[in-house]
């Protein structure tokens, strides 16, 4: 007996096709080119382009959203998501072209996190940006809450894929820029990777696919701390030189200080200027950044804090777990 077919996930991500040329044979789509100042206008409608100090005090604001969510919970990563938060947020609050009150508008960007499990930064970044409400951190991995350990599509609102395996998210991205690509669609696409993600084998296949494809519409981004889950990336095994490796496979390589928010926004533009080739940018940051107990620790990969280091560490944010959780609460 056949079963019915599964529905498709709400989540699946779709984009509309706005231009496109058959061949004669039929099936083939070929390229449409825009010039730079077309994609440049095409690319501003929905970016909010808030300076570094701004988006500075935002970063402040969304380590004390971490800390405290997951503190909340008492499970979850803790040393990725801090790691993350400043190029996270130049990108949430400059950098993409998106609709937080219309998740599927037409003319967004795509955004992906490989590293699936630092969705406290995830999470944060969105509610903080609109897509559903603050209190919504409060119940993370919670039964009767949306914000799962790592995101589903299926579930929250503006995840474009669900993610967890490590190493898969850039073959996604690289699917979704040449469809843009093919399109003739101003759309960027950005996948955030982690350091210790570079051993897998799959990163590198859609990283020589990318480049022969010219997908200049692709930009990487790697959180550089250093650290994984059993301890330094280059005692499990060494990824260096990352630089020289990413530009000997085609990519346009961008370093960065990571934690310097001018410096992200001045490596974002060089992305978004860049065309011929993918861009990656290098954001060499540092675990648990933020916070002087947890910073450079590999031990704080997967554990969240218990109440009385959240409250140290809530303090050396400038808040406490009573202020900051009455903030999301009332949101």
């Amino acid at each position: 007996m056949r079963s019915a077919p599964l529905p498709r996930p709400v989540g699946h991500c779709r984009f509309p096709r706005l231009q496109s040329t058959a061949s004669a044979r039929g099936g083939f789509v070929s390229p449409i080119t825009l010039s730079s100042a077309e994609l440049e206008a095409a690319h501003r409608a929905g970016r909010l382009e808030w300076p570094a100090d701004r988006l500075a005090a935002k970063a402040l604001e969304i380590r004390r959203d971490i800390i405290t969510l997951l503190a909340k919970s008492q499970t979850g990563h803790t040393g990725g998501p801090l790691s993350c938060t400043d190029f996270a947020t130049a990108l949430f609050f400059n950098e993409l072209n998106i609709d937080p009150k219309n998740p599927k508008w037409a003319d967004r960007d795509f955004w992906h996190f490989s590293i699936g499990h630092v969705t406290p930064v995830i999470y944060s970044q969105m509610a903080e940006r609109g897509y559903f409400p603050l209190r919504d951190l409060m119940k993370f991995r919670a039964f009767d809450g949306h914000c799962q350990g790592h995101p589903s599509a299926h579930d929250t609102p503006g995840i474009e894929v669900s993610a967890g395996s490590l190493g898969q998210g850039l073959s996604i991205c690289c699917g979704v820029a040449k469809g843009a690509k093919m399109d003739g669609h101003p759309r960027r696409v950005y996948c955030v990777m982690g350091d210790g993600e570079q051993q897998e084998g799959q990163i590198w296949e859609s990283a020589m696919f990318a480049a022969h494809y010219k997908l200049d519409n692709l930009c990487g981004i790697i959180d550089y701390n250093r650290k994984q889950i059993d301890g330094d990336v280059q005692d499990i095994m060494g990824i260096a030189p990352l630089d020289e490796k990413w530009r000997s496979f085609g990519w346009n390589v961008i370093p960065c200080k990571g934690h310097d928010m001018a410096d992200v926004l001045a490596a974002f533009a060089k992305a978004r200027a860049h065309r011929g080739s993918p861009s990656l940018v290098l954001a060499h940051t540092v675990m648990g950044e933020g916070v002087s107990f947890m910073a450079d620790d590999y031990k704080w990969h997967g554990k969240p804090p218990k109440m009385d280091q959240a409250e140290l560490a809530l303090k050396e944010l400038g808040t406490s777990y009573a202020e900051w959780s009455e903030r999301l609460l009332a949101h």
